[in-house]
C-alpha cells in the first residue's frame, strides 16, 4: 500500500523533534549508555500520558487518529513550539482543501496590488506561486517584469534559491533561506498530500544544497507580521513592515505586503518613474 505523505511527515516530524530532547532537558533522570540520540518513543509516551504502542504508531506513520488532546499532550512533552505545534495538528489531521477559482476576486487582488506601489506587494498561491507583484516588488525582489500572459508564474522558493543576485553581499543570508525554508515547510503542513508541493521538494532537493541540507531538519516557522531591512546596491538599505494576509475564503492565498518607510518609499518611486517608459 502507498504511503500517505501525511502520515510519513508526520512520523518524521516526531522523530526530529524527539531526537533533540535530551531526558535532563525533559526532567528525566537517564540511566546507563543510550543508543539513541534524545529521547526514547517510551519515555515520550509516558510524558504524554499515552502508551508505547500508540505512539511508535503514529511515528511510524500508520492509520491512527489521534485527538486534539493527545496531540497537546505530546507537544508539551517534546517542548514545541507554538508553530511547531500547530504544523503537528496539521500533520496529523489534514484538511482537504480545493482551490476555487474566484475571478472578482483574482482582478480585486491584481488591483489592489498595483495600487500599493511604491510599497511592495505580491501575492503567493498555494505552492509559493507568484501569481500577481507590483514594480516595486520586481525592485526589492529582483521579479520579472509582470504580464498577466505569461504563460506560467514563477515559484518563489525557487527564484529565492535559485538567483544568487538576492543574496549578493548579504553575511546573514544563510540564516534567511534557513527561516524561509521553515516557513515553506509550514505552508506544506496545510497541504501534505499536494502533488504540487511534492514535486517541488524533490527539485529543490535536488538543486539546491541549503535547501537538502535545511529540509530534513524540520524547522517550521509561521510567517510574522515583523520589521524589516533590505539592502539592494541599486537603492541601498531599505526599511519596510511586513504584513501577510489571507482572504477568509481563499487559506491557500497569500499577500504579501511590505510597507516602505518613508525615505525607502521615496527612492523605490524615484526608481519605479525613471523606468516607468521601459
Amino acid at each position: 500500500m502507498e504511503e500517505i505523505p501525511s502520515r510519513k511527515s508526520l512520523g518524521e516530524f516526531l522523530r526530529s523533534r524527539r531526537e533533540r530532547l535530551t531526558p535532563e532537558e525533559a526532567g528525566l533522570i537517564s540511566y546507563g549508555q543510550r543508543r539513541t540520540s534524545g529521547l526514547r518513543r517510551e519515555e515520550v509516551a509516558q510524558l504524554a500520558h499515552i502508551g508505547t504502542s500508540w505512539y511508535t504508531s503514529l511515528e511510524q506513520g500508520r492509520s491512527v487518529n489521534p485527538s486534539e488532546d493527545v496531540l497537546n499532550n505530546i507537544a508539551m512533552a517534546l517542548q514545541l513550539t507554538e508553530d511547531e505545534r500547530r504544523h503537528l495538528h496539521l500533520l496529523a489531521r489534514p484538511v482537504q482543501q480545493e482551490t476555487i477559482e474566484d475571478q472578482q476576486l483574482i482582478t480585486g487582488l491584481e488591483q489592489m496590488i498595483r495600487a500599493l506601489e511604491p510599497n511592495p506587494a505580491f501575492v503567493l498561491g498555494r505552492c509559493w506561486d507568484l501569481l500577481f507583484w507590483n514594480r516595486a516588488a520586481e525592485f526589492v525582489f529582483r521579479f520579472p517584469s509582470f504580464s498577466s500572459h505569461m504563460q506560467s508564474r514563477p515559484n518563489y522558493m525557487r527564484h529565492f534559491l535559485t538567483d544568487d543576485k538576492l543574496g549578493a553581499g548579504k553575511k546573514d543570508w544563510e540564516a534567511k533561506s534557513q527561516i524561509m525554508i521553515a516557513r515553506f515547510r509550514a505552508d506544506y503542513g496545510h497541504f501534505p498530500n499536494d502533488p504540487g508541493f511534492k514535486a517541488l521538494i524533490e527539485e529543490f532537493m535536488q538543486t539546491s544544497r541549503l535547501f537538502r541540507e535545511s529540509w530534513p531538519l524540520h524547522d517550521v516557522q509561521v510567517v510574522t507580521d515583523c520589521h524589516k531591512r533590505w539592502y539592494d546596491p541599486r537603492t541601498g538599505e531599505m526599511e519596510f513592515e511586513h504584513v501577510t494576509l489571507q482572504p477568509p475564503t481563499h487559506p491557500d492565498l497569500k499577500i504579501m505586503i511590505y510597507t516602505a518607510g518613508a525615505d525607502t518609499a521615496s527612492r523605490l518611486q524615484s526608481l519605479i518613474s525613471s523606468t516607468s517608459g521601459h
